[in-house]
């Protein structure tokens, strides 16, 4: 049997946690471990569940969710952290990603897009509009990206530097497999390196890395926007 994508729904609204419960349940692959109705619990029960995926408001009493968000990563770097939340706004947008996020849905989505989102957070991949992924590049980055090419984790192979920048491109693991003529497999250890080498909990914060240590342009996620 395929093992379950354990996760625990964080927000404050008691009527919405229990209907994402029933959606996500009837998943065959997803099982709800558990609920949250605070900041405070969320950060508490992650700790002591670890679960896969952690799917997070922004708005919460006791403790925000980026600041749930950064708790969470730092006491199970593991835990993929999905925002459900109904802002857009890009200063909270990049708060999220700096603190950890893997992406984030506007509460508007439909139950089909919750559910893609959750399985892609769990392969290692990021849900953020590849556009939207641009402006908020161009904004952490600004006009000195590559100019430091400082590797502190260690050099990344060709490959790597490859898969990188199609992943800055917006392909999911299976595009880059299909494109590189990789397993899925290989991909995802391909990508688990990455990772470790430039210290990230998620592609967002590779790509962010990438660009700021010349690995991947602007450009490259340029190409993965014209051609969304």
């Amino acid at each position: 049997m395929t093992t379950k994508i354990r996760i625990l729904i964080a927000d404050d609204h008691a009527v919405l946690r229990e209907g994402m419960r029933t959606l996500l349940e009837e998943e065959k692959d997803l099982e709800v471990v558990g609920e949250a109705g605070d900041g405070e619990e969320a950060v508490r029960l992650a700790t002591e569940l670890k679960p896969d995926v952690v799917v997070m408001d922004i708005v919460m009493p006791r403790l925000s969710g980026i600041e749930a968000t950064r708790l969470i990563k730092q006491a199970s770097p593991s835990s993929a952290v999905l925002i459900l939340t109904a802002y857009s706004d890009i200063s909270y947008i990049l708060g999220l990603l700096e603190a950890g996020a893997c992406g984030y849905l506007i509460k508007s989505a439909r139950s089909g897009e919750l559910v893609g989102a959750i399985r892609a957070v769990r392969s290692g991949e990021s849900v953020l509009d590849s556009v939207v992924t641009r402006k908020l590049l161009q904004r952490v980055v600004g006009p000195a990206a590559g100019e430091g090419q400082n590797h502190p984790g260690g050099q990344l192979t060709p490959r790597e530097s490859e898969i990188l920048r199609l992943a800055a491109a917006g392909l999911s693991n299976k595009d880059i497999a299909d494109r590189l003529y990789l397993s899925l497999r290989t991909v995802k250890a391909h990508l688990t390196n990455i990772f470790n080498k430039m210290g990230c909990g998620s592609r967002t914060d590779a790509i962010i890395k990438g660009l700021k240590q010349g690995y991947i342009s602007l450009d490259d996620i340029s190409q993965g926007a014209e051609s969304g």
